[in-house]
């Protein structure tokens, strides 16, 4: 079992900047991947970053490539998600997961084992 808690969430202006934080414990010794998903109000939850284990795999979704970076510290056990230049349809409900496997597993929600409970970004414009 590993559980998850994501952090960093709030409030910003547009064109701002926030770090999220999602710190695993439990079973963590082995291999995982992480992945960042976000639901706004009536959406379907949507994809929108992934790290594999060794960090060497980062893919993410056209809507935040370029402005997002998706990074993991392995001794610490946290994944981030530093998000710049944010706007107003970044604002969502961002959820870190995992799949105890060593390479990004895809972008489908199905894919991922462990979530978390969530973090609040608002972004206004």
């Amino acid at each position: 079992q590993v559980h998850l808690v994501e952090s960093g969430g709030g409030l910003v202006q547009a064109g701002g900047s926030l770090r999220l934080s999602c710190a695993a414990s439990g079973r963590t010794s082995n291999a995982y991947a992480v992945a960042w998903f976000r639901q706004a109000p009536g959406k379907e939850r949507e994809f929108v970053a992934a790290i594999s284990y060794s960090g060497g795999s980062t893919p993410y979704a056209d809507s935040v490539q370029g402005r997002f970076t998706i990074s993991r510290d392995n001794a610490r056990n946290t994944v981030y998600l530093q998000m710049n230049n944010l706007k107003p349809e970044d604002t969502a409900v961002y959820l870190c997961a995992a799949r105890k496997t060593a390479f990004v597993p895809g972008f489908g929600s199905g894919a991922y084992d462990y979530w978390g409970q969530g973090t609040q970004v608002t972004v206004s414009s």
